[in-house]
């Protein structure tokens, strides 16, 4: 029922180039800066990842950028660490969304397309869920209340938190 709300999971369409399923150990990559200092991939693991891949000119991914944030900024960094990835092919209407939205979680920007094809963003907004490990374990797309009752318990069953 839960994931009736929130929307299926990854779809039978064709994969991506180099996708990463649901199951599989994401590979590292270098991700640019958009809202912050470059990092890697695998700088992440260790601790549940949601990776959220929009792009500014995308109004379903404009949409839900305000609960990614209420979500963030209400459990970022202690069960979990929340990430975005912009699909924008330059870096400044990226940058100026998220000076309008006032995001507080990182940012990259994926101009070359590695991060796209690799997660599997082929329609967006995708959120993916990945555990400790690097898994992926869930990928949602269209936009979502991320911070809704129904999302956070999907958020808790999946990386099996404790409830608050």
């Amino acid at each position: 029922m839960i994931l009736l709300l929130l929307g299926a999971t990854t779809p039978a369409a064709a994969k991506t180039p180099g996708e990463v399923g649901v199951g599989e150990i994401l590979r590292d990559a270098p991700m640019l800066g958009l809202s912050g200092s470059s990092r890697l991939l695998s700088d992440y693991r260790g601790t549940p990842l949601i990776i959220n891949v929009w792009a500014s000119w995308c109004g379903p991914c404009r949409q839900e950028m305000a609960s990614l944030d209420r979500l963030s900024r209400r459990y970022g960094g202690k069960q979990f660490t929340v990430i975005g990835i912009s699909t924008d092919d330059y870096p400044e209407p990226a940058r100026a969304f998220l000076q309008k939205s006032g995001t507080a979680f990182s940012h990259f920007i994926d101009t070359r397309l590695l991060l796209e094809n690799m997660l599997g963003a082929n329609k967006i907004p995708l959120t993916i869920l990945v555990d400790a490990q690097g898994r992926v374990v869930g990928k949602y797309y269209g936009a979502k209340e991320w911070d809704s009752p129904e999302a956070l318990e999907v958020i808790r069953k999946t990386f099996r938190l404790q409830k608050n």
